[in-house]
């Protein structure tokens, strides 16, 4: 027996795919399972997308200009396809996939996850467009507050996958989302103790405020990633009705 919208006595049909809703499998049709598959490709864009900009963040600390520019298109590539899924994942939708009292809620999911890889790319443009000069006493903590704010996508990935596999109940993924909201803050913390070094170092005015943007870039990522887990926490909400 399975759970969807509240209904039960319906009886798994291998027809179709299984889904969560409310801890309880949920049945599936062929669009509902093409939007899944989309969205499962989406994520992964997404986290590669975000990945690569560590590392070509990492190469600019370490002077490696060539090597971060090469990544750094690698970066656009990847947030490219994944705008690109997203509007397959919006076509679906259009096209009659979940019912409407999700539909919309999904298709924000999707659009606030695409914000991530978003900033996570203009993040890796400031860097290479604008070449902030990082003093290298400075450049560990900058690199620390990379990996925090954009290594959030693990925590941000786990509960996506939670709520569109089916494979956990529902105070799981919210435990995921949580953990989303718990990073999002330390990366707040960072970057608190990090403006602290900038504004009081013996830099010049110019240097302290181009720091300063540039590490405004660097957590927009984590802020949106904060942005996305809320979003989830509504259409998991309204799966529950």
């Amino acid at each position: 027996m399975v759970t969807i919208l509240g209904m039960t006595e319906l009886y798994f049909d291998n027809r179709y795919r299984s889904l969560y809703l409310e801890g309880e499998p949920m049945l599936l049709f062929k669009k509902e399972k093409q939007v899944i598959e989309f969205m499962l490709k989406h994520l992964d864009l997404v986290e590669n997308s975000l990945k690569t900009g560590i590392e070509t963040i990492e190469r600019y600390l370490e002077d490696n200009i060539s090597e971060a520019k090469v990544l750094a298109r690698k970066v656009r590539s990847l947030e490219s396809e994944a705008d690109v899924v997203r509007y397959d994942i919006r076509d679906k939708l259009y096209s009659g996939a979940y019912l409407p009292l999700l539909r919309e809620d999904i298709y924000k999911l999707i659009e606030s996850i695409d914000k991530v890889a978003n900033a996570g790319e203009a993040c890796c443009d400031f860097f290479l467009n604008q070449r902030p000069m990082i003093p290298d006493g400075l450049k560990p903590d900058f690199l620390e507050v990379v990996k925090e704010s954009l290594g959030i996508i693990d925590n941000l990935k786990l509960a996506v996958l939670c709520y569109f596999k089916g494979e956990c109940k529902i105070e799981t993924v919210r435990e995921h989302t949580k953990e989303v909201g718990m990073q999002e803050s330390r990366v707040d913390k960072l970057e608190w103790d990090l403006t602290k070094a900038i504004l009081t170092s013996p830099m010049d005015l110019a240097l302290q405020l181009h720091l300063r943007l540039c590490l405004e870039n660097i957590v927009e990522v984590s802020d949106r990633a904060e942005d996305a887990g809320d979003q989830l926490e509504l259409a998991t909400l309204k799966s529950m009705v």
